[in-house]
């Protein structure tokens, strides 16, 4: 139910803008891998992680929303809201961190060894982080995939992060670790 309700809504939210679009246009992302289990599975965002087939934990505007929705400003990416208080993606492509995208919110600290720049949606209409567009989805026990920049596992699956734009973002405030 969940990815077909994300790929219903970002499906048509693709539809009302092909081209891509400058910063600050509101997207929601939906994974591209023909013939895997994450094809067309929509990203959501739970407790600090980006994810594939997983329900999302979050206080969202719109009862059901089962999709994160982002937006780029100055290179940075954003989990979109209608509050003052941004959540904010990094990446830590150390080697402790082995390529985690996660988010903090407000005022907290980038984590250690971690970018909060770099990311664009590419012309192809791909989010791409430092010129790449790799993601990997990497399998949790649960069923569900946790989203990567690296491959740290045979068992990640790489895949296309397809931009699929909206003129009527949904609000959210998404769930941290220990809430």
């Amino acid at each position: 139910m969940f990815t077909k309700t994300a790929v219903a809504f970002l499906a048509a939210a693709g539809a009302a803008s092909a081209a891509p679009a400058a910063t600050n246009k509101y997207f929601g992302g939906l994974a591209i891998h023909s013939g895997s289990d994450i094809q067309n599975a929509g990203v959501s965002a739970s407790k600090n992680s980006l994810w594939l087939n997983h329900a999302q934990d979050a206080s969202c505007d719109k009862q059901g929303t089962d999709f994160a929705t982002f937006y780029i400003q100055d290179g940075a990416a954003y989990l979109y809201s209608t509050s003052a208080t941004p959540q904010q993606l990094y990446v830590d492509r150390s080697g402790m961190g082995r390529g985690n995208i996660g988010y903090t919110t407000g005022a907290q600290p980038t984590p250690k060894n971690s970018e909060r720049t770099g990311f664009a949606v590419s012309e192809s209409g791909y989010l791409t982080f430092d010129g790449s567009d790799a993601f990997y989805a990497c399998p949790s026990t649960d069923g569900s995939y946790g989203i990567w920049q690296q491959q740290f596992s045979e068992d990640c699956v790489s895949f296309g992060f397809s931009a699929q734009y909206t003129d009527s973002p949904v609000g959210c405030s998404y769930s941290q670790q220990g809430q």
